[in-house]
Protein backbone atom coordinates (compact mmCIF):
# COMPACT_ATOMS: atom_id res chain seq x y z
CA UNK A 1 0.00 0.00 0.00
CA UNK A 2 1.62 3.51 -0.90
CA UNK A 3 0.88 5.73 1.35
CA UNK A 4 -0.97 9.15 0.87
CA UNK A 5 2.73 10.83 1.14
CA UNK A 6 6.23 9.45 0.39
CA UNK A 7 8.75 9.89 2.83
CA UNK A 8 12.25 9.24 1.76
CA UNK A 9 15.40 10.15 3.03
CA UNK A 10 17.55 12.05 0.49
CA UNK A 11 21.33 12.87 0.93
CA UNK A 12 21.18 16.90 1.07
CA UNK A 13 17.59 17.17 0.69
CA UNK A 14 15.71 18.41 -3.00
CA UNK A 15 16.21 22.27 -2.22
CA UNK A 16 19.04 22.92 -5.02
CA UNK A 17 18.86 25.22 -7.40
CA UNK A 18 17.63 24.69 -11.10
CA UNK A 19 18.18 26.49 -14.04
CA UNK A 20 16.21 28.56 -15.63
CA UNK A 21 14.12 28.41 -18.20
CA UNK A 22 13.70 30.24 -21.57
CA UNK A 23 10.85 29.92 -24.48
CA UNK A 24 12.28 28.26 -27.79
CA UNK A 25 10.45 27.96 -31.00
CA UNK A 26 11.67 24.58 -33.02
CA UNK A 27 12.30 25.25 -36.64
CA UNK A 28 10.46 22.42 -38.59
CA UNK A 29 8.74 22.19 -42.76
CA UNK A 30 5.14 22.69 -41.96
CA UNK A 31 3.10 21.98 -45.32
CA UNK A 32 -0.67 22.73 -44.55
CA UNK A 33 -3.57 21.62 -46.04
CA UNK A 34 -6.50 24.28 -46.04
CA UNK A 35 -9.85 22.07 -46.60
CA UNK A 36 -9.78 18.72 -45.74
CA UNK A 37 -13.09 17.75 -46.81
CA UNK A 38 -12.65 19.82 -50.51
CA UNK A 39 -9.28 17.26 -51.02
CA UNK A 40 -11.13 14.42 -49.93
CA UNK A 41 -14.29 15.08 -52.37
CA UNK A 42 -11.90 15.83 -55.36
CA UNK A 43 -10.75 12.83 -54.87
CA UNK A 44 -13.83 10.82 -54.89
CA UNK A 45 -14.83 12.54 -58.07
CA UNK A 46 -11.67 10.35 -59.58
CA UNK A 47 -13.15 7.38 -61.33
CA UNK A 48 -10.70 5.45 -59.91
CA UNK A 49 -12.30 5.97 -56.26
CA UNK A 50 -15.09 6.98 -57.47
CA UNK A 51 -16.13 3.90 -59.78
CA UNK A 52 -15.35 1.73 -57.21
CA UNK A 53 -19.30 2.39 -55.56
CA UNK A 54 -22.01 0.54 -56.83
CA UNK A 55 -25.32 2.12 -55.55
CA UNK A 56 -27.03 -0.08 -52.48
CA UNK A 57 -23.84 -1.60 -51.40
CA UNK A 58 -23.06 -1.56 -47.79
CA UNK A 59 -19.14 0.03 -46.87
CA UNK A 60 -17.95 -0.68 -43.87
CA UNK A 61 -15.73 2.74 -42.66
CA UNK A 62 -13.22 1.69 -40.77
CA UNK A 63 -12.05 4.67 -38.12
CA UNK A 64 -8.88 4.23 -35.19
CA UNK A 65 -8.41 6.01 -31.53
CA UNK A 66 -5.76 8.03 -32.66
CA UNK A 67 -6.86 11.99 -31.60
CA UNK A 68 -5.46 12.42 -35.61
CA UNK A 69 -5.58 16.27 -36.54
CA UNK A 70 -9.05 16.36 -39.08
CA UNK A 71 -10.23 13.29 -38.48
CA UNK A 72 -13.64 13.54 -37.97
CA UNK A 73 -14.24 16.00 -41.17
CA UNK A 74 -12.46 13.23 -43.16
CA UNK A 75 -14.46 10.14 -41.82
CA UNK A 76 -17.67 13.22 -42.53
CA UNK A 77 -16.90 13.12 -45.52
CA UNK A 78 -15.99 10.09 -46.55
CA UNK A 79 -19.56 9.27 -45.48
CA UNK A 80 -20.99 11.73 -47.45
CA UNK A 81 -19.40 10.80 -51.18
CA UNK A 82 -20.42 7.05 -50.17
CA UNK A 83 -23.36 8.25 -49.73
CA UNK A 84 -23.49 10.25 -53.25
CA UNK A 85 -22.76 7.62 -54.68
CA UNK A 86 -25.37 5.47 -53.38
CA UNK A 87 -23.81 3.38 -51.04
CA UNK A 88 -25.08 2.56 -47.72
CA UNK A 89 -22.07 3.30 -45.40
CA UNK A 90 -21.59 2.54 -41.80
CA UNK A 91 -18.84 3.12 -39.31
CA UNK A 92 -16.91 0.85 -37.25
CA UNK A 93 -14.44 1.13 -34.93
CA UNK A 94 -11.07 -0.53 -35.61
CA UNK A 95 -8.43 -0.06 -33.27
CA UNK A 96 -7.63 -3.31 -31.85
CA UNK A 97 -7.62 -3.45 -28.03
CA UNK A 98 -8.15 -0.27 -27.50
CA UNK A 99 -10.83 1.45 -25.61
CA UNK A 100 -10.39 -1.34 -22.89
CA UNK A 101 -11.11 -3.86 -25.61
CA UNK A 102 -14.71 -3.53 -25.34
CA UNK A 103 -17.79 -2.38 -27.59
CA UNK A 104 -18.80 0.44 -25.64
CA UNK A 105 -15.21 1.92 -24.59
CA UNK A 106 -14.15 1.71 -28.46
CA UNK A 107 -17.99 3.59 -29.35
CA UNK A 108 -16.49 5.81 -26.44
CA UNK A 109 -13.16 6.49 -28.22
CA UNK A 110 -15.04 7.65 -31.14
CA UNK A 111 -16.95 10.01 -29.30
CA UNK A 112 -14.00 11.56 -28.12
CA UNK A 113 -12.98 11.64 -31.59
CA UNK A 114 -15.96 13.86 -32.78
CA UNK A 115 -17.40 10.68 -34.40
CA UNK A 116 -20.81 9.61 -33.67
CA UNK A 117 -24.10 8.78 -35.47
CA UNK A 118 -24.93 12.13 -35.61
CA UNK A 119 -21.93 14.08 -36.67
CA UNK A 120 -21.35 11.44 -39.40
CA UNK A 121 -24.70 10.37 -40.33
CA UNK A 122 -24.59 6.69 -40.90
CA UNK A 123 -24.83 4.15 -37.99
CA UNK A 124 -21.93 2.79 -36.00
CA UNK A 125 -21.32 -0.94 -35.50
CA UNK A 126 -18.80 -1.63 -32.65
CA UNK A 127 -18.54 -5.30 -31.67
CA UNK A 128 -15.97 -6.96 -30.61
CA UNK A 129 -16.55 -10.44 -32.56
CA UNK A 130 -14.59 -11.43 -35.60
CA UNK A 131 -14.37 -13.99 -38.22
CA UNK A 132 -11.31 -15.59 -39.06
CA UNK A 133 -10.21 -15.35 -42.71
CA UNK A 134 -7.48 -18.17 -42.69
CA UNK A 135 -3.72 -18.38 -41.28
CA UNK A 136 -0.92 -17.37 -43.25
CA UNK A 137 1.73 -19.82 -44.14
CA UNK A 138 3.50 -19.35 -40.65
CA UNK A 139 0.36 -20.57 -39.13
CA UNK A 140 -0.66 -16.92 -37.72
CA UNK A 141 -4.93 -16.68 -38.01
CA UNK A 142 -6.06 -13.49 -38.98
CA UNK A 143 -9.54 -11.98 -37.63
CA UNK A 144 -11.81 -9.26 -39.23
CA UNK A 145 -14.24 -7.36 -37.59
CA UNK A 146 -17.27 -9.27 -37.52
CA UNK A 147 -19.54 -6.30 -39.24
CA UNK A 148 -16.75 -5.46 -41.58
CA UNK A 149 -16.71 -8.99 -43.28
CA UNK A 150 -20.18 -8.98 -43.85
CA UNK A 151 -20.02 -5.62 -45.60
CA UNK A 152 -20.07 -5.21 -49.38
CA UNK A 153 -16.88 -3.48 -49.29
CA UNK A 154 -14.55 -2.20 -46.23
CA UNK A 155 -12.69 1.32 -46.63
CA UNK A 156 -10.81 3.26 -44.11
CA UNK A 157 -9.69 6.66 -42.43
CA UNK A 158 -6.48 6.43 -40.45
CA UNK A 159 -3.09 8.46 -40.11
CA UNK A 160 0.37 7.14 -41.88
CA UNK A 161 3.33 7.61 -39.52
CA UNK A 162 6.34 6.20 -38.11
CA UNK A 163 5.50 3.25 -35.73
CA UNK A 164 6.52 3.45 -32.02
CA UNK A 165 8.16 -0.17 -31.28
CA UNK A 166 9.43 -1.11 -35.03
CA UNK A 167 11.04 -0.20 -38.41
CA UNK A 168 10.11 -0.97 -41.70
CA UNK A 169 8.86 0.23 -45.18
CA UNK A 170 5.49 -0.18 -43.95
CA UNK A 171 4.78 0.77 -39.95
CA UNK A 172 1.57 2.74 -38.83
CA UNK A 173 -1.10 3.08 -41.58
CA UNK A 174 -3.21 1.35 -43.78
CA UNK A 175 -1.73 -2.02 -43.09
CA UNK A 176 -1.17 -1.91 -39.44
CA UNK A 177 -5.01 -0.70 -39.43
CA UNK A 178 -6.58 -3.40 -41.84
CA UNK A 179 -4.25 -6.29 -39.63
CA UNK A 180 -4.46 -4.90 -36.29
CA UNK A 181 -7.24 -2.49 -36.31
CA UNK A 182 -9.70 -4.24 -38.05
CA UNK A 183 -8.70 -7.27 -36.24
CA UNK A 184 -10.20 -6.23 -32.46
CA UNK A 185 -8.70 -7.63 -29.50
CA UNK A 186 -8.03 -11.48 -30.98
CA UNK A 187 -5.98 -10.02 -33.75
CA UNK A 188 -3.89 -7.84 -31.75
CA UNK A 189 -3.24 -9.94 -30.03
CA UNK A 190 -2.42 -12.90 -32.75
CA UNK A 191 -0.14 -10.75 -34.93
CA UNK A 192 1.74 -9.39 -31.25
CA UNK A 193 2.42 -12.65 -30.52
CA UNK A 194 5.02 -12.86 -32.99
CA UNK A 195 6.86 -9.94 -32.04
CA UNK A 196 7.45 -7.07 -33.08
CA UNK A 197 10.63 -7.89 -34.38
CA UNK A 198 8.54 -10.00 -36.99
CA UNK A 199 6.37 -6.74 -37.82
CA UNK A 200 7.85 -5.43 -40.75
CA UNK A 201 7.62 -8.96 -42.98
CA UNK A 202 4.41 -10.08 -41.01
CA UNK A 203 2.24 -6.98 -41.48
CA UNK A 204 2.40 -6.52 -44.99
CA UNK A 205 1.75 -10.22 -45.52
CA UNK A 206 -1.13 -9.89 -42.96
CA UNK A 207 -2.23 -6.97 -44.94
CA UNK A 208 -2.28 -8.60 -48.72
CA UNK A 209 -3.78 -11.39 -47.49
CA UNK A 210 -6.96 -9.73 -45.92
CA UNK A 211 -6.78 -7.59 -48.97
CA UNK A 212 -7.08 -11.00 -51.37
CA UNK A 213 -10.29 -12.14 -48.68
CA UNK A 214 -11.94 -8.83 -48.36
CA UNK A 215 -13.37 -6.44 -50.75
CA UNK A 216 -11.15 -3.64 -49.66
CA UNK A 217 -11.49 -0.56 -51.56
CA UNK A 218 -9.07 2.14 -50.36
CA UNK A 219 -7.69 3.67 -47.61
CA UNK A 220 -8.10 7.42 -46.81
CA UNK A 221 -4.60 8.08 -45.50
CA UNK A 222 -3.78 11.17 -43.87
CA UNK A 223 -0.33 12.82 -42.69
CA UNK A 224 0.49 14.98 -40.49
CA UNK A 225 3.40 18.06 -39.93
CA UNK A 226 5.84 18.72 -37.23
CA UNK A 227 2.70 20.96 -35.78
CA UNK A 228 -0.12 18.07 -35.38
CA UNK A 229 -2.17 19.55 -38.44
CA UNK A 230 -2.88 17.89 -41.62
CA UNK A 231 -0.38 18.03 -44.29
CA UNK A 232 -1.84 15.63 -46.89
CA UNK A 233 -5.09 13.66 -47.43
CA UNK A 234 -5.21 10.66 -49.99
CA UNK A 235 -6.76 7.91 -51.33
CA UNK A 236 -5.12 5.21 -52.01
CA UNK A 237 -6.56 2.00 -53.79
CA UNK A 238 -6.20 -1.36 -52.72
CA UNK A 239 -3.44 -2.38 -55.95
CA UNK A 240 -1.30 0.68 -54.89
CA UNK A 241 -1.35 0.09 -51.39
CA UNK A 242 2.05 -1.85 -50.91
CA UNK A 243 3.44 1.00 -53.37
CA UNK A 244 2.20 3.82 -51.86
CA UNK A 245 2.41 3.40 -47.98
CA UNK A 246 5.92 3.09 -48.09
CA UNK A 247 6.46 6.67 -49.80
CA UNK A 248 3.80 8.01 -47.43
CA UNK A 249 5.44 7.05 -44.53
CA UNK A 250 9.02 8.84 -46.01
CA UNK A 251 7.05 12.21 -46.32
CA UNK A 252 5.83 11.52 -42.61
CA UNK A 253 9.30 11.23 -41.17
CA UNK A 254 10.25 14.15 -43.35
CA UNK A 255 7.39 16.21 -41.47
CA UNK A 256 7.49 14.99 -37.90
CA UNK A 257 8.85 16.79 -34.97
CA UNK A 258 11.94 15.93 -33.42
CA UNK A 259 14.13 17.49 -30.26
CA UNK A 260 16.51 19.26 -32.15
CA UNK A 261 19.13 17.82 -29.76
CA UNK A 262 21.71 14.84 -29.61
CA UNK A 263 21.72 14.45 -25.72
CA UNK A 264 19.75 16.18 -22.62
CA UNK A 265 20.05 15.62 -19.19
CA UNK A 266 15.71 15.98 -18.02
CA UNK A 267 13.30 16.00 -20.33
CA UNK A 268 10.09 17.03 -18.36
CA UNK A 269 6.90 15.64 -19.82
CA UNK A 270 3.85 17.57 -18.53
CA UNK A 271 1.35 14.99 -19.63
CA UNK A 272 1.33 10.96 -21.35
CA UNK A 273 -1.48 8.93 -22.68
CA UNK A 274 -2.75 7.14 -24.96
CA UNK A 275 -4.52 10.38 -27.18
CA UNK A 276 -0.59 11.22 -27.78
CA UNK A 277 0.39 8.09 -29.04
CA UNK A 278 0.13 4.16 -28.69
CA UNK A 279 3.10 4.80 -26.30
CA UNK A 280 2.09 7.12 -24.21
CA UNK A 281 5.23 8.93 -25.34
CA UNK A 282 6.51 8.54 -28.77
CA UNK A 283 9.63 7.15 -28.75
CA UNK A 284 10.45 8.58 -31.69
CA UNK A 285 10.81 11.78 -29.99
CA UNK A 286 12.21 10.55 -26.12
CA UNK A 287 14.68 8.06 -27.79
CA UNK A 288 13.39 4.93 -25.66
CA UNK A 289 11.39 2.32 -26.15
CA UNK A 290 10.87 -1.11 -24.62
CA UNK A 291 13.51 -3.30 -23.04
CA UNK A 292 13.79 -5.65 -25.94
CA UNK A 293 13.76 -3.47 -28.43
CA UNK A 294 16.71 -2.21 -30.13
CA UNK A 295 15.89 1.71 -30.53
CA UNK A 296 18.00 4.82 -31.94
CA UNK A 297 15.83 8.10 -32.40
CA UNK A 298 19.13 9.88 -32.64
CA UNK A 299 18.60 11.53 -28.59
CA UNK A 300 19.84 10.40 -25.52
CA UNK A 301 18.27 11.42 -22.39
CA UNK A 302 19.43 10.57 -19.11
CA UNK A 303 16.25 11.64 -17.01
CA UNK A 304 12.65 11.58 -17.72
CA UNK A 305 10.06 12.90 -15.14
CA UNK A 306 6.35 12.58 -16.41
CA UNK A 307 3.85 14.80 -13.96
CA UNK A 308 0.64 13.29 -15.26
CA UNK A 309 -1.86 11.59 -17.28
CA UNK A 310 -4.30 13.06 -20.15
CA UNK A 311 -7.61 12.80 -19.18
CA UNK A 312 -8.38 11.72 -22.37
CA UNK A 313 -6.39 8.31 -21.80
CA UNK A 314 -8.92 7.35 -19.14
CA UNK A 315 -6.58 6.22 -16.33
CA UNK A 316 -4.49 3.99 -19.28
CA UNK A 317 -0.91 4.52 -18.28
CA UNK A 318 0.51 1.79 -20.79
CA UNK A 319 4.50 3.48 -21.49
CA UNK A 320 4.90 4.78 -17.84
CA UNK A 321 7.86 2.49 -17.61
CA UNK A 322 9.95 4.29 -20.03
CA UNK A 323 9.86 7.47 -17.37
CA UNK A 324 12.59 7.42 -14.67
CA UNK A 325 10.15 9.23 -12.06
CA UNK A 326 6.36 10.32 -11.68
CA UNK A 327 4.47 12.18 -9.59
CA UNK A 328 2.00 10.98 -7.14
CA UNK A 329 -1.10 12.35 -9.11
CA UNK A 330 0.18 10.28 -11.74
CA UNK A 331 -0.08 7.22 -9.77
CA UNK A 332 -3.53 8.08 -8.69
CA UNK A 333 -4.96 7.95 -12.01
CA UNK A 334 -3.53 4.64 -13.25
CA UNK A 335 -5.61 2.52 -14.13
CA UNK A 336 -4.33 -1.47 -14.13
CA UNK A 337 -6.94 -2.99 -15.44
CA UNK A 338 -7.13 -0.89 -18.95
CA UNK A 339 -3.49 -0.30 -18.60
CA UNK A 340 -2.17 -4.27 -18.31
CA UNK A 341 -5.52 -5.34 -21.15
CA UNK A 342 -3.12 -2.92 -23.56
CA UNK A 343 0.55 -3.74 -22.47
CA UNK A 344 -0.54 -7.76 -22.51
CA UNK A 345 -1.68 -7.49 -25.81
CA UNK A 346 1.40 -5.91 -27.22
CA UNK A 347 3.72 -8.49 -25.13
CA UNK A 348 5.34 -5.28 -23.92
CA UNK A 349 4.89 -5.86 -20.10
CA UNK A 350 7.95 -3.18 -19.14
CA UNK A 351 5.46 -0.58 -20.61
CA UNK A 352 3.26 -0.95 -17.91
CA UNK A 353 6.17 -0.92 -15.15
CA UNK A 354 5.81 1.67 -12.19
CA UNK A 355 9.03 4.47 -11.97
CA UNK A 356 10.03 6.28 -8.68
CA UNK A 357 7.22 8.19 -6.94
CA UNK A 358 7.21 11.09 -5.95
CA UNK A 359 4.77 13.40 -3.99
CA UNK A 360 5.16 16.71 -5.97
CA UNK A 361 5.83 17.93 -9.62
CA UNK A 362 8.41 19.72 -8.00
CA UNK A 363 9.81 16.83 -6.03
CA UNK A 364 9.86 14.59 -9.48
CA UNK A 365 11.88 17.43 -11.10
CA UNK A 366 14.57 17.89 -9.04
CA UNK A 367 15.23 14.78 -8.08
CA UNK A 368 15.48 13.98 -11.96
CA UNK A 369 18.15 17.01 -11.75
CA UNK A 370 19.55 15.93 -8.38
CA UNK A 371 20.50 12.47 -10.20
CA UNK A 372 22.83 12.86 -12.86
CA UNK A 373 26.31 12.03 -12.15
CA UNK A 374 28.77 14.52 -12.12
CA UNK A 375 26.38 17.36 -12.56
CA UNK A 376 25.01 19.95 -10.36
CA UNK A 377 21.03 20.41 -10.79
CA UNK A 378 21.66 24.37 -12.15
CA UNK A 379 23.96 23.02 -14.36
CA UNK A 380 21.93 20.62 -15.60
CA UNK A 381 20.23 20.72 -19.64
CA UNK A 382 16.51 20.66 -19.18
CA UNK A 383 14.15 20.53 -21.64
CA UNK A 384 10.40 21.11 -20.61
CA UNK A 385 7.61 19.62 -22.93
CA UNK A 386 3.38 19.65 -22.96
CA UNK A 387 3.26 16.18 -24.68
CA UNK A 388 5.28 14.55 -27.01
CA UNK A 389 2.84 15.61 -30.02
CA UNK A 390 3.46 19.18 -29.32
CA UNK A 391 6.64 19.71 -29.15
CA UNK A 392 7.38 22.98 -31.84
CA UNK A 393 7.56 25.52 -28.38
CA UNK A 394 9.31 24.16 -25.85
CA UNK A 395 11.29 25.42 -22.51
CA UNK A 396 14.72 25.16 -22.41
CA UNK A 397 17.84 26.01 -19.79
CA UNK A 398 19.67 28.54 -20.09
CA UNK A 399 22.42 25.66 -20.21
CA UNK A 400 21.65 25.13 -23.56
CA UNK A 401 22.05 28.84 -24.89
CA UNK A 402 24.96 28.03 -26.57
CA UNK A 403 23.92 25.24 -28.22
CA UNK A 404 20.78 27.12 -29.46
CA UNK A 405 22.86 29.98 -30.67
CA UNK A 406 24.91 27.72 -32.38
CA UNK A 407 22.10 26.14 -34.57
CA UNK A 408 19.63 29.64 -35.58
CA UNK A 409 18.26 27.06 -38.43
CA UNK A 410 16.69 24.73 -35.77
CA UNK A 411 15.85 27.44 -33.44
CA UNK A 412 14.07 30.45 -32.32
CA UNK A 413 14.19 32.48 -29.50
CA UNK A 414 11.20 33.61 -28.16
CA UNK A 415 11.61 34.28 -24.26
CA UNK A 416 13.16 35.51 -21.55
CA UNK A 417 14.68 33.36 -18.93
CA UNK A 418 12.83 32.85 -15.74
CA UNK A 419 12.55 30.20 -13.10
CA UNK A 420 10.38 26.82 -12.88
CA UNK A 421 7.03 27.88 -11.49
CA UNK A 422 6.02 25.93 -8.89
CA UNK A 423 2.92 26.82 -6.89
CA UNK A 424 2.47 26.51 -3.20
CA UNK A 425 1.43 22.77 -3.65
CA UNK A 426 4.39 22.27 -5.82
CA UNK A 427 2.56 21.71 -8.78
CA UNK A 428 5.27 22.92 -12.14
CA UNK A 429 2.82 25.70 -14.07
CA UNK A 430 2.06 23.56 -17.55
CA UNK A 431 3.46 24.40 -21.36
CA UNK A 432 0.70 25.63 -23.40
CA UNK A 433 -1.13 22.65 -24.84
CA UNK A 434 -4.27 22.26 -27.41
CA UNK A 435 -5.02 18.97 -26.20
CA UNK A 436 -5.33 16.33 -28.05
CA UNK A 437 -8.51 13.59 -28.14
CA UNK A 438 -9.13 10.12 -28.83
CA UNK A 439 -6.87 7.08 -27.16
CA UNK A 440 -4.88 4.86 -29.32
Amino acid sequence: MIPDKIEVNIAGGLDSELPRMIRVRQKFPCVELDNVSEVVAEQFAQPLVGERIKPGMTVAVGCGSRGVANVAECAATVVSQLKALGAKPFIFPAMGSHGSASAEGQVKVLDSLGINEQTMGCPIRSSMDVVELGQLDNGMPVYFDKHAAAADAVVLVCRVKAHTNFRGPIESGIIKMLVIGMGKIRGASAVHWYGFDSFAELLPQAGEFIMQKINFLFGVAMVENAEDRTALVEVVPAENVMQREPELLKLSRQWMPRLQFEKLDVLIVDQMGKNITGAGMDPNIIGRNARDQEWDAGIHIKKIAVLGLTPETDGNATGVGCADVITMRLFRDFDPAKTYANVIAATLLDGAAIPMIMNTDQEAVQLAAKTIPRTLPQDATIVHIPNTLEITEIDVSETLLPYLRDNPDKFEIIGEPKPLEFDRHGRLEPMPSHGVSGDE
